[in-house]
């Protein structure tokens, strides 16, 4: 663009100009007076008073060589996960290409791209900031219009700047486009188990549905990645959904629409719900044998713990001790054990048997109706002292059905330090137990009961001459576990530092209650910070596992190999950039999880629509061109005129310039002035002096 020469008059007053101002109003009162006395040369004081001040407020002609600068465009492409869909890419490549043809065609204008991402933390797009960032980057008086490209699905709205310019919107997508999506009213973070909670479920359908898909819909409802059932329900209104958790720990309720013919999307069509199962208070049933060292231990243990409900049986008199003492005075009430162990025996969560043998107190029918409770799901915890090798073991008793050892009625006397056996360090149970034990291992123990274990049995810990001294099993639908000695007390007192007593009761009794953190064949995966994904993989097996199939929520999928972190414990961490559902499966084992809110807003609205935007380009005077109309026209208007139209889009040329040379004259000398003035001042006195004398 070639230098421009341009020119004015500006002012160098010699006084202050509220002196000047005085000055004036004193000679406007003197011409006023001139005039009222009717002295023919008033009008020559007036002009020789204007010339004064002018000459006081010191005109001076000024030039300036300007060089003239660009107008620019400012053109926002919306990039984001929305603008991905139903060929929004290839409208918005389209337009940009005829947007940058557009400008280059204009002399003197230029185009800047604005490119928009999903924003962070499920931000949605953030068309606006973007736009404002790119205005305090440029020049304002240089913004000639700015155009957004987009969907006009815009989440920041109100952070929209004040335009020097029109905006324009060029918005992708079909009026024919129609979406159907899920949604996920309310899900709590926790719930009780065996208490019924309900979730609001609702789909809604966007756009220009087909008249045949109005009206029902195909909802998928699985539970930690099961198989789904399918269920006919209503679109477009609040679905009731009453659920009760199967277990404990994390619950992943997964609901999925079924995909119709000519959906634009199938990203919001489904939704994972992580719901964390507790239990409200957790039955005990503590079945003593006799009393002993290590009863008021577990007794303590139990009953410090403010969410277990603790129910203790103990045999303090046995039947074959004859002291004399009268049948009435043995107790005030009778101990219900019909109760306990006919009638309720399904409402405890464990029950403990603490070096428990054979009476005649508990006839063998209730010991059936245990190991019943276990085969239906139950659990049930031995710990076994030196009367597990007796005649009236448990071991003789209904209970040697379920239970995963045999005895050989030797009982091991001498101090060992149990420890972690090799399947042990895989179990989740025992992994890592001895992290932060001391060098010598943990305290020791001084009786142990000869076990081998048989069937399913899994060998955690062992003890005294390499023996099984923890043993776990399943049986039918329930859990089983065996102690293999009446020791553990030593640990809860802290002899010889003691060992980890808290925490390996904590983790078998959520290991027989089925949390599925501690299951030993599992596929899981969490979100990690900043868009990571940490899958998991734990196997009690010693070969590795083979790789986990994982599907982005975009359907991509992807072989992961997990490397082992710990034995029988596999875990990669992997970035995920996408927002949404994604799938993992494994063999037989699969799991699915969310990274990210429910219903990501990039797909809670898909249906482009100009309806968010329309008040910010009304404010600057823009207006709203679809794509598939066709090809749009790129004109310069005046400020204030219409700036859009059918099939075009206007931008207003702002003429700015950089000035490079400025000359400053005086546009008249000082004596100049002087002698204009006087000629006027001696003209008035010379006309008013050839008048004759008034009388």
């Amino acid at each position: 663009m070639k230098p421009v020469l341009a020119g004015g008059i500006v002012l160098d007053p010699q006084l202050p100009l509220a002196v000047i101002a005085a000055l004036g109003v004193v000679a406007v009162v003197l011409v006023a007076l001139a005039f009222w006395r009717r002295l023919p040369g008033w009008w020559l004081r007036g002009l020789a008073a204007i010339v004064a001040l002018v000459a006081l407020a010191n005109p001076s002609l000024q030039e300036e060589d300007r060089a003239p600068l660009s107008d620019i465009v400012i053109a926002v492409v919306d990039r984001t996960a929305s603008q991905g869909i139903g060929g929004r890419e290839a409208q918005t490549e389209a337009a940009l290409a005829r947007l940058r043809a557009e400008v280059a065609a204009m002399p003197g204008t230029e185009l800047r791209e604005i490119t928009v991402r999903d924003a962070p933390g499920d931000g949605g797009s953030r068309v606006m900031t973007a736009l404002a960032e790119a205005l305090a980057e440029e020049p304002r008086a240089r913004v000639a219009g700015a155009v957004i490209v987009s969907d006009g699905q815009v989440h920041d709205t109100e952070l929209a700047p004040q335009m020097p310019a029109p905006l324009h919107l060029l918005l992708t997508g079909k009026r024919a486009d129609w979406d159907r999506r899920l949604i996920v009213k309310n899900a709590p973070a926790f719930a009780i188990l065996g208490e019924e909670l309900t979730l609001t479920l609702r789909i809604e359908d966007d756009g220009a549905v087909p008249e045949a898909l109005q009206g029902e819909a195909q909802l998928s409802i699985a539970i930690d990645g099961g198989e789904p059932r399918w269920y006919s329900v209503p679109v477009g209104e609040d679905l009731e959904l009453p659920v009760t958790l199967p277990h404990g720990g994390q619950n992943i309720l997964q609901f999925e629409v079924q995909t119709s013919e000519g959906e634009l999307t199938t990203r919001n069509n489904s939704s994972v719900t992580a719901i964390n199962g507790v239990r409200d208070r957790l039955r005990v049933l503590l079945v003593s044998g006799e009393p002993h060292a290590g009863e008021r231990v577990w007794r303590n243990l139990l009953k410090s713990d403010p969410s277990v409900d603790l129910v203790h049986f103990t045999i303090l008199r046995p039947p074959e001790k004859q002291d004399g003492i009268p049948v009435d005075e043995l107790s005030l009430i009778a101990f219900p054990t019909r109760e306990l162990f006919v009638e309720k025996i399904e409402e405890f969560d464990l029950i403990i048997f603490d070096r428990y043998r054979l009476r005649g107190i508990l006839p063998l029918q209730y010991l059936e109706n245990v190991r019943d409770y276990v085969t239906r799901g139950g659990t049930v915890l031995v710990a076994a002292g030196p009367e597990f090798g007796t005649a009236d073991s448990l071991w003789r008793s209904p209970l040697a059905d379920i239970l995963p050892v045999t005895t050989t009625s030797r009982v091991l006397e001498g101090g060992f330090r149990p420890k972690i056996t090799a399947l042990g360090h895989r179990h989740p149970v025992t992994q890592g137990l001895e992290t932060g034990a001391p060098e010598s291992g943990w305290g020791r123990w001084f009786r142990q009961i000869e076990i081998a274990a048989r069937g399913a049995g899994q060998v955690v810990m062992e003890g005294a001459e390499g023996k099984p001294l923890l043993v776990l099993a399943r049986e039918g639908q329930g859990r089983i576990a065996v102690l293999a000695s009446d020791q553990a007390w030593l640990w809860g007192r802290g002899y010889e530092g003691g060992g980890p007593q808290l925490e390996l009761l904590r983790r078998l009794a959520h290991w027989m209650l089925k949390e599925p953190e501690l299951e030993e064949e599992t596929l899981s995966a969490h979100a990690g910070a900043a868009g990571r994904l940490i899958v998991t993989r734990r196997t009690l097996a010693e070969v590795p596992p083979g790789p986990v199939t994982l599907t982005a929520p975009d359907g991509k999928e992807t072989e992961l190999v997990l490397p082992e972190v710990e034995p029988g414990h596999y875990e990669a961490d992997i970035a995920a950039p996408q927002v949404g559902l994604y799938r993992l499966k494994q063999g037989e084992l699969q799991t699915v999880v969310a990274l990210g809110p429910p219903a990501p807003k990039e797909f809670e609205r898909t249906i482009a629509a100009p309806d968010v935007l329309e008040p910010v380009l009304a404010q600057s005077g823009g207006g709203v061109l679809r794509l598939e109309d066709g090809a749009f026209d790129l004109r310069q208007v005046a400020p204030g005129r219409v700036a859009a139209g059918r099939g075009w889009l206007g931008i207003t040329p702002r003429g700015a310039y950089l000035t490079q040379d400025v000359r400053v004259a005086a546009l008249l000398p000082g004596w100049a002035w002087l002698l204009l003035a006087s000629v006027l001042i001696l003209a008035a006195w010379l006309r008013e002096g050839r008048l004759p004398a008034r009388r």
